[in-house]
This record gives structure tokens, C-alpha cells and sequence, in this order.
């Protein structure tokens, strides 16, 4: 990812696991940064997915620092892309967010930003499953493409304000995410944009994604 000129601190960082095992991610703080947003990608993705660095980079002239790393270990990682069964153990992605969330409140760096959260896809329901177990430690949530319905058990527990956005041409999404709406107790809001599909691969769809997404964050993610 090109270091942008808001940025003033890019670094790839190692989240420690048990029996030396590790995950990685690429840390991103911005100038007087208001809070820092913590990305779970999709299926089958990781750190470097396109999409969520599009989106970063926006949410980086917007001030805010990001975090997007690896939910899988490098081993994990080949395990999954033969059986494509851990990147839809919610728990394991859930547990690993948690331990990202840790590592951003114990880095001397990030320890006093208020924490956001954007999921893609499975990685959005380990987002809405991993701030319903920290409550308050986490601010704002949104999701995209999000498998919302992954989570359906912990929505009730979510006390962080979500979003949720869908693309106007994934209709068995935006039902799901219709569906966890009724289920969230805490403020929350459907964006639909029209036109576009799951990965919002069409000319602006990403744009208006990351704007609605910083838009929540800049509400909601109130700074130091």
C-alpha cells in the first residue's frame, strides 16, 4: 500500500499467538488521529485485500489511523485455502479480532484511540461478535457485504452503533442484514447502494462505501 501523505507512521506489526505462532498486520496512525479503525476482512482475503485498503486510505485523509491484518496464520492460511473451512469459524476469527483489539490497546501508539471496527463479509460477523463481548471498548461498528446473520445470537449484546451496507444487487445480503437489524438493541442504520454487487466492484460503489463509513466513524469515534 502506497504511504499516503496523511500517514506518518506505516509499519507491519506481529500479534503474537501461542507455540510462537503469529499474525501480521500493517499499522497505519495518522496525524492527530481521532480514534483508529480495526479492518476483519472477508472470506478467503487478508491484509491486503483491495478493497479494505481502498477504503483505509479515505478513512486516512479523514484522520483516522488503521489496522488491517491477518485473521489466519500463515499455516492456517493453507489449511483454509485447501478446505475453505476456517475462514467461516466465526470463533476463531471473532478470538483473533479480540486479540488485535488488545494489542491496539497495549501499543503505546494506539492505547488512547477510541476503537472502531469495519468487517467484510464473515470478518463483519466477527466484528458485531467481537463488540458484543467488549462492550464499550469498542465504538462504532460497520459492516460491508457483512454476513451480519453469522451473529445472530450476540446482535442483542452489540452496544457499539452499526452500519450496515449492502449492495443494492445482492438481494439474499440485504435481507440478512434486514433480518440483524431487528436483532440489534443499540443504533443502527441500513445503507443500501444502488446498482451495486457483494464486492461493490462497480465504478463508485467503493467510494460511496468508504464515505458512509467514515461518516460513522467520524460520529461515532469521538478522539482522545
Amino acid at each position: 500500500m502506497a504511504l499516503d501523505r496523511t500517514v506518518y507512521v506505516e509499519k507491519e506489526i506481529e500479534i503474537p499467538l501461542r507455540q510462537q505462532e503469529k499474525i501480521c498486520g500493517t499499522l497505519d496512525i495518522t496525524k492527530n488521529a481521532k480514534g483508529i479503525v480495526i479492518f476483519a476482512h472477508g472470506s478467503g482475503s487478508s491484509r491486503f485485500s483491495p478493497r479494505n485498503q481502498y477504503v483505509a486510505d479515505l478513512l486516512h485523509k479523514k484522520g483516522f489511523a488503521t489496522l488491517l491484518f491477518d485473521l489466519l496464520t500463515e499455516e492456517e492460511e493453507i489449511i483454509d485455502s485447501q478446505t475453505g473451512r476456517l475462514r467461516f469459524d466465526i470463533d476463531l476469527l471473532t478470538t483473533r479480532l479480540i486479540m488485535a483489539t488488545e494489542w491496539c490497546r497495549d501499543n503505546q501508539q494506539t492505547s488512547s484511540l477510541p476503537i472502531g471496527y469495519f468487517g467484510a463479509s464473515t470478518g463483519a460477523a466477527a466484528a458485531l461478535c467481537a463488540a458484543a463481548q467488549l462492550g464499550d471498548s469498542v465504538k462504532a461498528v460497520v459492516s460491508r457485504g457483512g454476513r451480519a446473520d453469522m451473529a445472530i445470537e450476540k446482535l442483542p449484546q452489540v452496544t457499539a452503533p452499526t452500519l450496515l451496507i449492502v449492495g443494492g444487487n445482492d438481494p439474499i445480503v440485504i435481507n440478512m442484514n434486514k433480518l440483524a437489524a431487528k436483532y440489534l438493541a443499540v443504533k443502527n442504520k441500513l445503507v443500501i447502494v444502488p446498482n451495486a454487487t457483494h464486492l461493490f466492484e462497480e465504478p463508485g460503489a467503493l467510494d460511496k462505501v468508504a464515505d458512509a463509513a467514515a461518516l460513522w466513524f467520524a460520529e461515532h469515534l469521538s478522539g482522545r
